[in-house]
């Protein structure tokens, strides 16, 4: 168990957290979620002892360890990759290089025999021996081949490393595990193989994620910061989102009487309960949800963006056509001899363990890329409008954001521009921003809002879920369910593709595959897509 007590937290002037008590136990998974900002990566750093509290003491079980998804790629670039799993058991670790000072000293006495004798003893007690297997047996699960298993980190990809680093965290069962968006750069295959870890995981654990299917597959817990308190709720991310928008609508409603809201929010809970009972966390979670009172239920401060998107004009039944494409993306073929008739009304979710595929794919039919053989033709009527994975140029200006965004309006009248941008949570102040210095996801909620204006029939987007606070990802997320046009899009957020595509086609360097009006959960389930799929990755 690991509990924060009367912790604060304060940068200058700004206060992050103020007297916040909470308790973490064994045997739950908690998912830690706020506004983009509000300090959740911070308290997961208070609560490993990597920063210090303003005030307040983080009090852990006697004898138990805590992990933490350490963030830097580069730190253990001169390790070999299975060393650096193992270092994330510190003690055992520093016991496997005692051990090997001591054994290489050329004058070995009787006292050293002494030592290396107790250090043996501790070793085979956290069970040393079994270490290597153990470590080696993540790095396979988390698709690190062997061969790569004992290079320096330094060899390996970006992607791989994250991997790396996530088997250290997970490396000889800690006592509580702090992962902090655990699932980045991880295929889909993988992410499920983490929620069936961490389903299993039988300590504390702790999780920050914009991956709302992720959070409600594995939490039992949602520990929301809001205010700079963290507010402890039993059930998983979906409970939380309902329950907390009903209490507000019924805060709304003051005409409404006492007896109803209670009737409506014991309805609300029951029906919960009911399909929690369904769900492989059954017994644990209806129980929790089952013991609610309706004063555990508050209200959230937090702020959904309006997202939607308008046709100018529908598009004829002609969208695209690719013929035998093959694209090259930094030097490397990134795509070989793809063909794809793209259907009005088709939502593709593009998908597969290589970006440079899928990022190849959308560069190249908004003609930003050349490609290497095949041709890719546009029907006349199709008007698009393109969310590039990297937005960088857009912002290469002095504009503040009013002036930035009435660049891509037809109407250039304030009040119009400022209550679109209020729709969007840039209100007051906040539109007068020089668009140098906005965050991540203020950047691509400017980029959405220019992708509104242009009311397009087709919408391409490339990994527009990456920097967006889980608030703005539901609002996308909906409008595009609700957009009655074109679609082709990629995103690792498993909920988006689920809810959003009609047609799934996993892309690879090797070759490709289209499935029709099908889900992801359906398409990953599928035995025959299977077998296709395991030759396209050998």
């Amino acid at each position: 168990m690991i509990s924060a007590n009367n912790i604060s937290l304060q940068f200058g002037p700004r206060k992050l957290f103020d007297n916040v008590n909470i308790a973490f136990s064994k045997g739950n998974c908690y998912g830690l979620i706020g506004a983009n900002g509000s300090g959740k990566s911070t308290f997961l750093k208070i609560l490993s002892g990597a920063l210090e509290s303003t005030t307040g003491t983080i009090d852990l079980t006697p004898g138990e360890r805590v992990s933490i998804l350490k963030q830097d790629q580069f730190a253990f670039d001169e390790y070999a990759v299975l060393t650096t799993v193992i270092m994330g058991h510190k003690r055992l670790y520093e016991i496997i290089q005692k051990k090997d000072e001591l054994y290489a000293k050329p004058d070995f006495t009787d006292a050293d025999g002494v030592l290396a004798s107790e250090l043996e003893t501790e070793f085979s007690e956290i069970g040393g021996w079994d270490a290597e297997s153990e470590a080696a047996r993540l790095l396979s699960d988390l698709g690190i081949a062997a061969e790569l298993q004992q290079q320096p980190m330094k060899n390996l990809e970006a992607s791989q490393k994250v991997r790396v680093l996530l088997a250290q965290a997970l490396f000889h069962t800690p006592d509580v595990l702090l992962l902090d968006e655990p699932t980045n750069q991880l295929d889909v295959e993988t992410a499920l193989w983490l929620e069936e870890f961490l389903y299993n995981f039988p300590n504390t654990s702790i999780v920050v994620s914009h991956d709302r299917h992720f959070l409600d597959r594995v939490c039992t817990h949602i520990a929301d910061i809001d205010f700079g308190k963290i507010q402890l709720y039993p059930g998983n991310f979906a409970f939380w989102q309902q329950s907390s928008q009903l209490a507000l609508k019924q805060r709304q409603e003051s005409n409404k009487k006492v007896e109803e809201k209670r009737k409506e929010l014991q309805d609300f809970i029951a029906r919960f309960s009911a399909n929690a009972s369904k769900s492989r966390q059954a017994t644990s979670r209806k129980k929790l949800l089952e013991k609610l009172t309706i004063d555990d239920i508050k209200p959230s401060s937090r702020k959904y963006p309006f997202v939607g998107f308008q046709q100018e004009k529908e598009a004829g039944n002609d969208i695209l056509n690719i013929d035998n494409l093959t694209l090259a993306l930094d030097g490397e073929v990134a795509l070989k001899n793809f063909n794809l008739s793209v259907n009005k009304g088709d939502k593709i979710a593009f998908f597969g363990r290589n970006d440079k595929c899928k990022t190849a794919l959308f560069q190249a039919v908004m003609d930003e890329i050349k490609p290497l053989n095949g041709s890719l033709k546009w029907g006349a009527s199709t008007i698009r409008a393109y969310f590039p994975k990297d937005n960088a140029q857009y912002f290469d200006t002095d504009l503040i954001i009013i002036d930035w965004l009435r660049q891509f309006s037809k109407s250039t009248d304030e009040n119009f521009i400022r209550g679109f941008l209020g729709r969007m949570l840039f209100s007051g102040d906040e539109s007068m921003k020089n668009v140098r210095v906005l965050s991540g996801g203020e950047k691509v909620r400017c980029m959405l809002s220019r992708m509104m204006l242009a009311q397009a029939n087709v919408l391409i987007l490339d990994e527009p879920t990456n920097h967006l606070d889980l608030e703005s990802i539901t609002a996308l997320n909906e409008g595009l369910e609700r957009f009655n046009g074109t679609v082709l899009f990629s995103t690792h957020d498993h909920q988006f593709v689920q809810t959003v595509a009609n047609r799934i086609i996993e892309v690879t360097p090797q070759g490709y595959v289209d499935q029709q009006g099908t889900t992801l959960d359906d398409y990953l389930a599928d035995e025959r897509i299977k077998e296709r799929r395991a030759l396209l990755y050998g």
